[in-house]
Formats: structure tokens, sequence, C-alpha cells
């Protein structure tokens, strides 16, 4: 297993970032950093200015706007001294220096000095209508005993505590009960099985873990404490295995186990909150990458509190009341960052969806929205397609006028499920936000949304980069295939083209071909990676030296073939008027079959 990655590095896409918790452009030196925006220059100044000078001022003067917005947004314990000082070359990312505060306090006790009985979380439970509700001054209370109970059991600041639970009040209020206390918690998605939670446990050097004795889902039960069970036997560091009750089935306990709803009860409602640094450990989030093998990325206080908070206000457009709905599991980023910490800081209620889809049937999503009146929708296109599947009367039969904003996360949409969500869900007036972002960056990146006043939104198309962000495409080559659709902010999308030459003994059967080629490459790869467009030709473009002319298939890929210039190294130009006249061939073959399905 990995060691654990300091965030900061936006790998082969984005390699300019002033953003905080992210990393910074290394390219300004410590000591020309711009001092501390004076108190108030966000609430009164910045955040009033249009969409265009904002952007320009958080890409040319970002010690400005995230000092001001961090000054403003955010309650401190101690003021910090300096924005940032970063150098990705050599590693070094730090934000506001000399800040202290307590994420906890900035999620809770802010909001419970101005309105107790707000509701923070609906805690959408598996079976419809038996939703349960919790106001700020109850989480936070929930909140102090938890985390009382951890401090009791030897749980201090630094510590790692893993949570294996399914979504509910009481995983939100272990998450934040280790940040009030300074503990690093990481969470593992309750589906996992007991060797990769014991694998996370191992690597995080987890001295406690918090379960459930059952999971429920989809009319379900899934066996949690047996699973942390089986886990915990190869795993040394762990002390204590704190026990909450999700069903009314009796648990068998050993000797390190706790009945945690038990012994919360004899703790005081209060818990002080610890002093951090705004660079202290805030989480720990195992993600599986290319090797398959799961990192350790952290993400820390300050910056990536700050950041999911704007993040979740631009780009949802979520306002002071609004009922935010991202059906996404807590163990995941989307979780983390768009069900737990950005609604709460900003102080909205939050929806815990706990069930599917599909549980009871296809129209859940929507009855959700009608009960409960979410205003904003975030969902993955993966659960999009499977719905696309059943009946627009599953949608339309519901109340979904409360609708303000939809957005997708996860993978990119395809255009069939994007015009689906767009005219079918959000009856064509919501709109769609598709989010680009990783576990690394702790937050959306590229979205539609914040935009200038009636800027489009494209369909399947993340679009704009959010304040602070400027998307760059590593490599020359790669570069020249960014589309550019707008030059406002330099909106565009990458297009996946295959150029396919046969052999043979299969120019026969071409549709069988391209079809493996497409499992080949969604099963090896990932589904978002199968290519668009395949288009069948009898040769490559090639120089005498047999060098692949790629800007030729880019520029008839892209249709802009109109001027594909010095074509006399080719081996023998006549492959162009070839490949155009393939290219031609399949554009018509593709309008009709767009025809048939209208």
């Amino acid at each position: 297993m990995a060691a654990h990655i300091r965030t900061g590095n936006f790998g082969v896409l984005l390699t300019r970032c002033r953003v905080p918790g992210l990393g910074c452009s290394g390219t300004v030196p410590a000591r020309r950093l711009s001092s501390v925006p004076p108190p108030g220059t966000w609430s009164s100044q910045l955040s009033r200015l249009p969409h265009r000078d904002l952007y320009r001022l958080s890409v040319s003067d970002p010690d400005r706007f995230w000092g001001s917005a961090a000054a403003d947004r955010l309650r401190w314990m101690q003021p910090f001294q300096r924005v940032r000082d970063c150098e990705l070359l050599s590693g070094r990312i730090g934000w506001f220096l000399g800040g202290r505060l307590n994420v906890s306090v900035n999620c809770l006790d802010v909001h419970v000095e101005k309105h107790p009985d707000r509701v923070a979380l609906i805690w959408e439970r598996d079976e419809p209508g038996t939703e349960l509700k919790v106001t700020y001054s109850e989480l936070l209370e929930t909140t102090c005993r938890l985390a009382n109970v951890l401090k009791s059991h030897g749980i201090h600041k630094g510590d790692r505590v893993a949570i294996y639970m399914p979504v509910s009040p009481m995983a939100v209020a272990a998450m934040l009960a280790c940040a009030r206390i300074g503990a690093v918690h990481t969470v593992v998605f309750a589906g996992f099985s007991a060797e990769a939670l014991a694998g996370r446990i191992q690597d995080a050097g987890c001295k406690a873990v918090i379960t459930c004795n059952q999971g429920v889902r989809g009319g379900r039960t899934i066996e949690l404490k047996a699973t942390v069970d089986a886990a915990v036997q190869n795993c040394a560091t762990v002390q204590h295995v704190f026990v909450s009750q999700r069903t009314d089935r009796p648990t068998v306990m050993g000797p390190m186990d706790v009945p945690l709803e038990e012994v919360m009860s004899s703790q005081l409602p209060v818990c002080p909150p610890e002093s951090l640094d705004s660079e202290d450990l805030l989480f720990l989030l195992y993600t599986s990458g290319s090797t398959g093998k799961p990192k350790g990325l952290v993400h820390t206080q300050a910056g990536y509190l700050l950041y999911a908070s704007m993040t979740h206000q631009y780009v949802f457009d979520c306002r002071d009341g609004d009922v935010f709905g991202c059906v996404a599991d807590v163990g995941w980023i989307t979780g983390h960052s768009y069900v737990v910490y950005g609604p709460l800081c900003n102080g909205v209620t939050t929806v815990l969806f706990e069930s599917t889809p599909v549980y009871p049937n296809p129209g859940r999503y929507w009855e959700t929205v009608q009960r409960l009146r979410i205003n904003q929708f975030y969902g993955a296109p993966t659960a999009l397609r499977l719905l696309l599947k059943y009946d627009d009367s599953w949608v339309k039969k519901y109340d979904r006028s409360s609708l303000r904003t939809l957005g997708s996360v996860g993978e990119p949409i395809n255009h069939e499920a994007w015009r689906w969500f767009h005219s079918v869900v959000g009856d064509g007036r919501c709109p769609l936000v598709d989010t680009w972002w990783q576990t690394e960056t702790g937050g959306v990146c590229i979205a539609p949304r914040p935009a200038p006043d009636g800027a489009a939104i494209l369909p399947a198309m993340a679009m704009r980069p959010f304040f602070g962000i400027q998307p760059v495409l590593m490599g020359e080559q790669v570069s020249r295939t960014l589309r550019q659709t707008e030059p406002e902010l330099g909106s565009g999308w990458l297009l996946p083209f295959a150029f396919v030459v046969l052999k043979e003994d299969l120019r026969d059967a071409p549709s069988a071909v391209l079809q493996q080629l497409r499992d080949l490459v969604s099963t090896k790869i990932a589904k978002y990676a199968v290519p668009e467009h395949f288009l069948v030709v009898k040769r490559l473009p090639k120089t005498r030296s047999g060098k692949i002319m790629r800007r030729i298939l880019r520029k008839v890929a892209m249709e802009t073939s109109g001027d594909l210039g010095d074509v006399s190294t080719l081996d023998d130009p006549s492959v162009v008027m070839e490949i155009l006249e393939a290219h031609e061939a399949y554009r018509k073959q593709r309008k009709e079959a767009q025809k048939k399905k209208q």
C-alpha cells in the first residue's frame, strides 16, 4: 500500500492552480507574497464583483482573493499571518500560515449561535417516508458526546480513527467528533471487504474503529460488525471498536468492543474544541489509482474547508435555507465535501441518502425530492443511466418544482443521460452542472457554474474553471485536442476519437471488432475512457520513415480538415482522401441513426 500523498499535485491536467488545500502555482517567492487583507474585504467588496472580475482576481492576486475569503468566511481561534507559502516543485504547500481554527466549530457552533433549531441533517433512511431530521444544536450535542467518548478512551489529537459506517447522522457526528478533538478520520466505504478495510486501517495506523452492528440498503441488511471483527484480527494498532446500533439485532461484543450509544449517554453534551493549525491533518481518504493499490490522500484543515464551502455555494447556487441533496456515500470524497463539510460550513440543510436509486421503485430519487423539497440534486451518471431504462412516468409523477440546480459527479456524463436529466428531471429549467474534480483536489475544479450572467451551459461539458484554477493540458500534441467553445475562460472538451485499421481477415465484421474494443477499454481502463467515435480506415497517414502524421487525424476528427497543411512528406498522400471519404460516410451514417432515434 502506498504512502500517504499530500494534496497539491494536479497530475497531468491542472498545472496552474492558486487554490487553498490544492497547492499553489509556485511561481511567486514567499518574500513577495502580499499581506493579509483587512477583515471585511470579502463581504464588503469582493463578493459583490461580477464573475469575470472575481475570476481574474483569483488568478492574478490569489493572496487577496483567498485571504479575504478565509478571513471573512471562517471563524479563527487565531488569525493567520500569511496567506500562502507554496512551491510545488519541492513539495512545499502551506496555506493561512499561523492561523488556528477548528473545523467542527465552523460547521456547528457558529450556526447554533444564530439558528440552533435549523435542520442540519435529513436522514433519508432506506424505507421511504421514515426520514429523521437533526437540528444543528442536536448535531452539536451528539458530536460533543461522541468526542468525549473518544477522549475518555485515549483518542487524542493526531490519532487515526477509521469510520466504517453507512450514511447516517452518527457517521457525520463521528467525522465531526474527530475534527473537534484533532483526531484524523479515515472513512472507509461500508461495502468494502474485511481485507480492504484491514489494509486501510493498517496503512493509517488507526487506534480505533467506529462502526455499526448492521447496515441497511435497498431492503437488505449488511453485516458491518462481522466485517470489522474479521478486519481487526490483523490490525495490531486498534485498541477499541465503537459499535453503534443501526438495527435492533443484538451484537456479539468482544473485549475491544464498546457500545457507542450506551457510553455516549453518560458523557457531557459539551466538548471544548481543540485549537488546530491551518495545516494540521483533517482526514485521510484512500483512493485506488491506475495501479489498483489504495493511496492514502491527506486533506488539511483550513484550505480544504474553505474550498469545499466556496465550491458548494458557487457551483450549486446554494443559498441560505436551502435543502441540498447529494446522494453520494460518505465513504467517498463527494460525501466528505458535499454531504458533510461544504453544506454544514455554509449552514444549510444536507440530505443523507441511505438507500438506492431503485428502492423500492425507480421513482425513489424523485419521490424524495418531492417529500423533502430538495433544491439541489447532485448524483452520478451511473445512476442516471440506470434510471434511463425506465419510463419517464417514474419521474413526472412527482413534484420537482423545488429543484433549482442539478449536478453530475464521478465520471463524464454522456449526452443521452445529460439531456434526460436536464429535460425530464429538471423540466429544462434547472442549470445542470457537470463537475470535474478528483479525490486529490477535494472540491470541484471545473464546472459550468459559476459563470457570467446569462452564460450558456453546453451539454455533457464541465466547461469553466473555478476560481483560482487555470486548466492546462500537458504536452503539445495533447493540448491541440482541446476544442475551444468560448473565448471567455477557455472552456473546452477532449474529443475521444479512435482511428482503427482492421486486419484483412476481420474486415468483413467491423461491428463485432469495434464492440470488442469498447469492452476492452471499459474493463481494462474505465467506462468513461471508451472513445465516443470509432472510424475504420484502410490505413493511416504515415511519413516515409513510418511515423504517423497525427495532426491530419486530429483535424479530421475535429472536422477542421479544410486546411490540412503540408502533406508532401507522406509516403502516399492519397491516404488523406481515403480517410476523408471514410469520415464523411461515418458522419452520414450517424446522422441517419440519430434521425431514426427521433
